[in-house]
């Protein structure tokens, strides 16, 4: 499903990414861990074709990354960034109309609605501006599903919200995959949430303590 090979990142001469290399496949949970700038954000940037690989090679579903393929392999892609990029002025239902209208997909109000009321965000009609930080989390990722993407990459989609909403959204998650067969990549420094959602976890950086916290809680793990 996803191909990544001997994955290189630099920006001038320092280095962010160092000879990567993995395979997701159809409806795999995978989560992202190392400590504070390994370059979980940058691989998570490089895959959704934010930023171009210095060296190395990538493939999805059968279509290789290249600055001419982006705008093709982009309609298989859903991100979802640290920051809540969301509409705050507009209701819930306007800003699903909004991105619905980038989207490669058309999609009836109904579906809209549906895809919001699928995770509990149940506010259609109420400001960005008045709801729950958890709420807006909801939103964004519903916003990123509008047009149906094989792989979904979740840089801590849950930051700042409350237990009751990450576990909702990490249900949501889990039936999606089931259901569509997704893959994901999910960062989190959450090691509760990554050990009860994810499949297996890729850890990244020089940094150990990722891996040996969750080798030894029985976690399959795996050091890039």
């Amino acid at each position: 499903m996803l191909q990544v090979e001997a994955l290189h990142k630099s920006y001038g001469k320092r280095s962010i990414l160092e000879n990567i290399t993995f395979t997701l496949k159809e409806g795999d949970i995978v989560g992202l861990v190392g400590e504070n700038g390994a370059g979980k954000s940058t691989l998570l940037h490089v895959l959704a074709t934010l930023q171009k690989p210095t060296k190395g090679k990538i493939n999805l579903n059968g279509m290789t990354y290249h600055w001419k393929s982006f705008s093709q392999i982009r309609k298989h892609i859903g991100f979802v960034p640290q920051e809540v990029a969301i509409w705050e002025h507009l209701t819930v239902e306007e800003n699903m109309l909004f991105f619905e209208k980038l989207s490669w997909k058309n999609k009836s109000k109904e579906e809209l609605q549906s895809l919001c009321l699928d995770m509990k965000l149940n506010r259609w009609k109420e400001p960005v501006h008045t709801l729950s930080g958890g709420m807006k989390r909801k939103l964004n990722l519903a916003i990123s599903l509008i047009h149906e993407p094989e792989l979904l990459l979740l840089d801590e989609p849950t930051v700042g919200i409350d237990l009751k909403s990450k576990q909702e959204i990490a249900f949501y998650l889990k039936d999606l995959t089931a259901k569509t067969g997704m893959s994901i990549i999910y960062i989190s420094h959450d090691m509760d949430e990554i050990m009860n959602l994810c499949d297996r976890v890729f850890c990244i950086g020089n940094d150990l303590f990722y891996y040996e916290l969750l080798a030894q809680a029985g976690q399959e793990v795996i050091q890039l």
